[in-house]
């Protein structure tokens, strides 16, 4: 099976580090983990922390960027991920433009969240 990870932020990050960490573990799961940059710094620091390296990072912040702003690209890259690649399932934690944009990507393309 395989699953997108989708991560953005530092607390995304603290509570979907130890899940890809179990994906990974199990010979069923082909678990892809992907970061928005949505915090950057914040999220690299955990990401060290857990040894984690992302197989896609989306790169979305701009300077001076509007909610707006990130939402589009966000939908934009996420989608165009989504189309890429054969995804079973998108896992999304949280209540941030990362989790809202990857859920809402994932529902047009009909993958479960």
């Amino acid at each position: 099976m395989n699953i997108l990870v989708l991560i953005g932020t530092r607390p995304e990050a603290i509570k979907m580090a130890p899940v890809f960490l179990a994906l990974q573990k199990n010979p069923h799961f082909n678990p892809v983990l992907c970061s928005t940059g949505q915090h950057r710094e914040m999220l690299d620091q955990v990401l060290t922390l857990f040894e984690l390296k992302p197989d896609l990072d989306l790169d979305l912040m701009r300077p001076d960027q509007s909610l707006a702003d990130l939402h589009a690209r966000a939908m934009q890259k996420i989608s165009a991920v989504l189309a890429e690649q054969p995804f079973d399932l998108v896992l999304v934690q949280g209540d941030t433009s990362t989790a809202m944009v990857g859920a809402l990507a994932a529902f047009y393309q009909q993958i479960p969240v």
